[in-house]
């Protein structure tokens, strides 16, 4: 095996189908292995050049190489896997450019529903992303990143949620691979994390107590502390780029 191939029996065990062969869950196979490896891809389990075998992935899960293909096929738009014709198939190097330009459309987006709720939320409209808020405090003291960056996600996408647009926040989701792996980087450094929690608390307060410039301020000034950081980033992971 290629020194840069990856184990794949190792990477897909805890998420292997539990039904009996020829029997799917409510997702399709295809859907179960795209999630499989882009949860990964965005954990840096699979690290920027790793190689994947379709072989393998199809020979763990005992199906065919087309629900495999379909997933790298999903995972390439998106811009995580790189696909080489009759030759191999590896993890993306990250995209500066790419991230910045999915940022850019995050920042709209995430700057307009901030607004939207400080102008109209009612009183208790923050409650569900101030609860996702509470959790990641409690993560960050048990120093558990991985679970903190899920609260993360959860606590934007409550925000959406909260403005009537759920939907629109899993199409910032679908594109934000490239970003959400700087943002990996970017969190183990010292104060970053605590950083993010005055963030959210600071949306939270400017949308809570109606103020629309603040809340606006805040949402910007969030979305924009990691690409500030990026040559510092690239600086300590050059393999990554």
């Amino acid at each position: 095996m290629h020194e840069n191939t990856l184990n794949i029996t190792a990477m897909l065990a805890p998420n292997r189908p539990t039904t009996p062969r020829g029997q799917l869950r409510k997702t399709s196979v295809s859907q179960q292995i795209y999630e499989a490896l882009r949860t990964r891809i965005l954990s840096l389990e699979l690290v920027p050049g790793v190689n994947l075998s379709r072989v393998e992935i199809a020979d763990f899960y005992g199906v065919s190489q087309t629900p495999v293909r379909d997933a790298m096929l999903k995972l390439e738009e998106e811009g995580l896997l790189v696909i080489f014709p009759q030759s191999k198939t590896e993890v993306s190097r990250i995209d500066v450019a790419q991230a910045r330009e999915t940022q850019f459309l995050r920042m709209s987006l995430e700057i307009e529903v901030a607004k939207q709720l400080a102008t109209y939320g009612a009183p208790d409209a923050t409650s569900t992303a101030r609860s996702f808020l509470e959790r990641q405090k409690s993560a960050h003291d048990a120093q558990d990143l991985n679970y903190f960056e899920e609260l993360d996600r959860a606590f934007h996408g409550a925000l959406f949620e909260m403005a009537g647009l759920r939907d629109l926040w899993d199409l910032i989701s679908e594109r934000s691979g490239q970003i959400d792996r700087l943002r990996k980087l970017n969190l183990p450094v010292a104060g970053k994390a605590v950083e993010v929690l005055n963030a959210h608390c600071s949306i939270l307060d400017a949308i809570q107590n109606g103020n629309v410039s603040e809340a606006e301020s805040h949402v910007r000034m969030h979305l924009s502390g990691t690409l500030a950081q990026v040559d510092q980033i690239i600086a300590r992971n050059p393999s990554f780029f």
